[in-house]
């Protein structure tokens, strides 16, 4: 009887340092979490020294951002959410998901573009992502798209992008939340009826009918970020409809 009793009570007592363990990893993680978001949010207002608005058209000091980070290639606004970021882009889809603008290691990493991606033109299809950090910083209000208020705000429905040499403004046509998977970002296409195949399947997904026409010779931005846990994600489509030098 004592023996089981002693059995019970080692037991109980490592169930308990087990919780306990669990409880203070838990803390550790969502303190890192805070003190790396807090930092990025501390970056983003520095970079926006390098931001002006004129005459409803963005100036972007690309060389001064260039200096502090050579991974530089964009700015990207979409209204209605806190999505106003400078976009970074390297050899690989890894590296900015746990590395801010700094290039210092922060798990909440950094809004980046597809590294096959190319911005002289070509591509058909330019992806962009970023951390859902549960804050509203990064692509966490990227959600605000699948909400009915935001979708039938047309202020909302032009995404502007700027590159050292572009602005460029698109037009929303397809918003929604899916598994994870592949498709959606696919990059390369074999023929021009794949192509259009790829861009109506992604509009019949849209949560939401922007009525917006769409052909073969469209190009498109596409925006991801995780939903919840990860299980899921939000994707949003926009077409080009005009670019400034």
């Amino acid at each position: 009887m004592k023996k089981k009793l002693k059995i019970k009570n080692l037991i109980t007592v490592i169930l308990f340092f087990i919780c306990l363990f669990g409880l203070v990893y838990s803390s550790y993680k969502i303190i890192n979490w805070k003190i790396d978001v807090d930092k990025n949010n501390k970056i983003k207002e520095e970079i926006k020294k390098n931001i002006t608005i004129e005459d409803n058209s963005y100036k972007i000091d690309f060389k001064s951002l260039k200096e502090k980070n050579p991974d530089t290639v964009a700015y990207i606004k979409v209204n209605n959410t806190n999505i106003d970021y400078v976009v970074v882009q390297t050899t690989n889809n890894d590296y900015y998901l746990k590395h801010n603008f700094n290039k210092e290691y922060n798990i909440a990493g950094w809004v980046f573009m597809d590294y096959r991606n190319k911005l002289d033109g070509t591509d058909k299809n330019i992806i962009i992502y970023g951390h859902n950090t549960k804050d509203n910083s990064m692509f966490d209000s990227l959600k605000n798209v699948l909400t009915k208020e935001w979708q039938t705000n047309k202020d909302n429905l032009i995404i502007t992008l700027v590159t050292e040499s572009k602005e460029y403004k698109y037009q929303v046509f397809s918003t929604y939340e899916i598994k994870p998977e592949d498709y959606y970002i696919t990059t390369n296409f074999k023929s021009t009826d794949n192509y259009t195949y790829f861009v109506n399947k992604i509009s019949s997904r849209s949560n939401y009918n922007y009525k917006v026409e769409l052909d073969k010779e469209d190009k498109i931005l596409t925006l991801s970020s995780c939903l919840g846990e990860g299980q899921t994600r939000v994707v949003l489509h926009a077409k080009l409809i005009e670019e400034d030098e």
